[in-house]
């Protein structure tokens, strides 16, 4: 069977390209090892049911183990409806489970009690935890929906009362229970009185925390980039591909293999030679960003509908401005549970440069709708005759169009916007050979450094407002830092001046600074 980058469901080894993950299973089966309950929560398609496919299939080679992996996603409204109705379910998947092992003394035992509370279901437990005689570990996947039922809150509360009396030694439960989905159930309260909405108590605050990074390191994307080539004899940098993959993604395991299927099935069949080459991959991020998919829309969704978070965001991408990361602040809790957000050296971070192209697109289109952008595009050609992108007609351009449009009494708009306006008219310029990526540089300028990537060329811009002469050349210092670190010998100023006297708008300057040349423009 020929293998394939996959990004739907679990991935398998006999069928996908898959990263070695050995080393996170490992540390996850310490966990288990030591008898911890936990739960595994990440965003969507972050690789958490494929984790614990690995975790099964290597507990099942352990003599000593009996793992027991169910889903809760295809639960029904009507099992929530009794306690009886939600056991009824929960013993079919397990009945499921022991069919497929060929188990036939558990199907029949998981069929002749009649159990219908969770008094009995206690003792049933118990009782299936001595019958196997081994350590049996319980992963219940997509718990999600069922968090918000009182119900499942019962069931573990059931759990976490028979762990407790298990290291007592006062029952038999299972040895590890470990709980998937992209909230962190730990968090989830149970009423102590049905009549009272005041009184909470956490049934799973025996979990412990799950500290395993999910995200594929630059190691990991290379053994599948490794077998990759060696199953199909396709040519790859691996270093650089492993590097610039991780540089787009952070490692966030969709958008890893989603890059890779892109360039093996859409991009590799329409050239001459099997070779991936560095212009492919820029060329599989343009295609994946326009292209739909669940997990973009999702985060989109979940930005629209959380007013705060959008703002958040905002204010990093467009203003540079700097958070703290505080998982107890519920807007960058809520960010990162949608995998948004990152923790980066103790900051809050959109979490990779794809998500962050996705969000500027998406707010750039929210600007255009509600009437902010004011204008419809112009059609001078941008493109010289050899393909490359000219730039400084694109800025003497955008000059042009400011001065028509705005003026000082927009200025409360301009602090806000004009970095996103600059961001919305180079778009359609770009659109479909070319994108952009923002780097905030965190000074007291607030600076927004753009690289746009137009066919195999890059331009370096810095869009910053004027805070005065000695911000300004520090502010030149810092792009041609940031230019070496881009290999590149010219860069592109755009300032905002929205100083009422003295403006320089409209003005061009030409900078030397050391070996580099930058191209200041005045707006």
């Amino acid at each position: 069977m020929q293998k394939r980058f996959n990004i739907t469901g679990v991935c398998i080894p006999e069928k996908h390209y898959m990263v070695d993950i050995a080393n996170k299973t490992a540390k996850i089966f310490k966990m288990v090892e030591q008898g911890d309950y936990f739960v595994i929560n990440r965003p969507r398609q972050y690789g958490k049911t494929t984790t614990i496919y690995m975790l099964n299939r290597f507990l099942i080679t352990k003599p000593d183990y009996f793992p027991i992996k169910i889903s809760f996603e295809s639960i029904g409204s009507d099992s929530y409806k009794s306690e009886a109705a939600f056991i009824e379910a929960f013993l079919l998947r397990l009945k499921s489970i022991f069919n497929v092992l060929g188990s036939n003394s558990l199907v029949k035992f998981v069929e002749s009690p009649d159990v219908d509370s969770f008094s009995k279901l206690d003792i049933w437990v118990t009782e299936l935890v001595i019958k196997t005689g081994k350590k049996v570990v319980l992963m219940i996947d997509e718990v999600d929906k069922s968090s918000n039922n009182q119900l499942f809150l019962d069931f573990l509360g059931l759990l976490r009362d028979k762990y407790l009396k298990s290291n007592e030694g006062l029952d038999s439960s299972f040895h590890s229970v470990i709980l998937v989905g992209v909230h962190d159930v730990k968090t989830l309260k149970i009423k102590l009185r049905p009549d009272s909405e005041a009184k909470y108590n956490s049934p799973w605050n025996i979990a412990v925390d799950f500290e395993v990074d999910l995200a594929f390191s630059t190691k990991e994307i290379a053994s599948m980039l490794e077998e990759y080539t060696t199953q199909n004899h396709v040519k790859i940098d691996i270093p650089f591909f492993t590097k610039n993959l991780f540089y787009f993604t952070s490692g966030y395991p969709f958008l890893v293999s989603c890059l890779c299927k892109m360039i093996d099935e859409k991009i590799l069949p329409h050239k001459k030679k099997k070779e991936w080459e560095p212009h492919d991959l820029v060329q599989a991020v343009q295609m994946t960003l326009t292209k739909d998919n669940t997990n973009f829309e999702s985060l989109i969704k979940n930005l629209a509908n959380n007013p705060d978070l959008y703002e958040f965001v905002f204010k990093i991408i467009m203003h540079g401005m700097e958070f703290s990361y505080h998982s107890r602040n519920e807007v960058i809790h809520l960010g990162a549970l949608y995998g948004i957000l990152k923790k980066e050296k103790g900051k809050a971070r959109v979490h990779n440069r794809i998500y962050e192209q996705l969000i500027y697109d998406y707010m750039s289109s929210t600007l255009e709708t509600s009437g902010g952008i004011r204008y419809s595009h112009v059609s001078s050609s941008y493109i010289e005759k050899d393909g490359t992108l000219n730039i400084e007609k694109v800025i003497r351009k955008f000059q042009e169009f400011m001065k028509e449009q705005y003026s000082s009494k927009d200025k409360d708009f301009l602090e806000r916007n004009g970095k996103l306006l600059f961001l919305a008219f180079i778009k359609p310029i770009i659109n479909g050979r070319g994108f952009d990526f923002k780097e905030v540089q965190i000074s007291e300028e607030k600076r927004l450094d753009i690289v746009i990537t137009f066919e195999k060329e890059k331009y370096v811009i810095e869009l910053k407002i004027w805070r005065g002469q000695a911000y300004h050349r520090e502010g030149i210092r810092q792009l041609s830092d940031y230019l070496d670190r881009q290999d590149k010998t010219i860069g592109y100023l755009l300032i905002y001046d929205l100083r009422k006297e003295c403006s320089r708008t409209g003005e061009w300057e030409k900078i030397e600074f050391g070996s580099k040349e930058i191209f200041a423009a005045w707006v």
